[in-house]
């Protein structure tokens, strides 16, 4: 028994727990990751993101803090903050490579037995939120995670897919994972969801459309909005800036904003 209290205690002050999944790569999990935590921030919560992709951790870069260490104290890991308030705090393998352009080769178990640790051994502190980033598929690693933070019995899961059905077809085996596993699914945002020209402001159909509207209406889960391409977005991104804060006026903001609130309207109806 003795042995499960640290455990224990370094998610204990963590209220919700979120993963963002999507059944491929290049969707943009880490981009409705970061963005997600920034417009829950701006809402007034503390949020911690725990990167799970061991192969490309984006999300150090993406925040503009990659280049920080991560230390020890007694109860495990001291996450990153990113700005002095501590109200966004990071762990990825990122901050543990010794060059950025070292690649993570190893196999599952040494994988399983790092992601065990990031759940069980960083010190987040008090959270509202932990958003938890995965890499593409249903790896080895998604079921590593959703094992590890079963005990703290995670709100759900947000699906990520871009709209074409290519695309759709991958998200739909995730909806089957998040099934077997019993993760409630939270909703299906669709990414690149068509460009709006900053000139003209019409919006073209790069990927075609509405493919992740309807698998959530045929999966009956809820189906949480459209984020267009968006040249802004792609820059904040790029350079670690704060989207929500800069870009208001942006295309992707009434986006982003709303699905923020989708999240935060589930969490106040299930605590009361």
């Amino acid at each position: 028994l003795l042995s499960f209290l640290p455990e224990r205690s370094n998610l204990a002050g963590v209220r919700h727990i979120l993963l963002v999944l999507s059944g491929k790569g290049g969707v943009g999990k880490s981009t409705i990751s970061t963005e997600l935590a920034l417009s829950l921030r701006h809402s007034g919560k503390k949020v911690g993101i725990l990167d799970v992709d061991l192969c490309g951790p984006s999300i150090p870069r993406m925040f503009r803090v990659q280049d920080n260490d991560v230390h020890q104290c007694d109860s495990g890991w001291v996450p990153v903050f990113v700005d002095q308030d501590k109200s966004i705090s990071l762990m990825s393998i990122g901050f543990l490579l010794e060059k950025p352009d070292d690649a993570v080769v190893w196999r599952g178990p040494k994988k399983n037995a790092l992601i065990k640790q990031f759940v069980a051994d960083v010190a987040w502190g008090d959270l509202d939120f932990l958003i938890v980033d995965t890499p593409p598929g249903t790896s080895d690693e998604h079921i590593s995670a959703v094992e590890a933070l079963r005990p703290y019995k995670p709100l759900g899961a947000i699906l990520v897919t871009t709209p074409q059905a290519v695309s759709v077809g991958d998200v739909r085996r995730e909806l089957t994972f998040c099934k077997k596993t019993g993760l409630r699914v939270l909703g299906i945002v669709e990414n690149m969801s068509g460009f709006v020209c900053p000139h003209c402001s019409e919006c073209t159909n790069i990927f075609s459309k509405g493919g992740g509207e309807e698998l959530a209406k045929h999966a009956g889960v809820p189906f949480l909005g459209c984020v267009p391409l968006d040249p802004q977005l792609s820059q904040s991104l790029e350079e670690g800036r704060d989207f929500i804060q800069e870009f208001p006026k942006s295309s992707a903001f009434p986006a982003l904003a709303h699905i923020a609130q989708q999240i935060l309207d589930g969490t106040s109806q299930r605590s009361s």
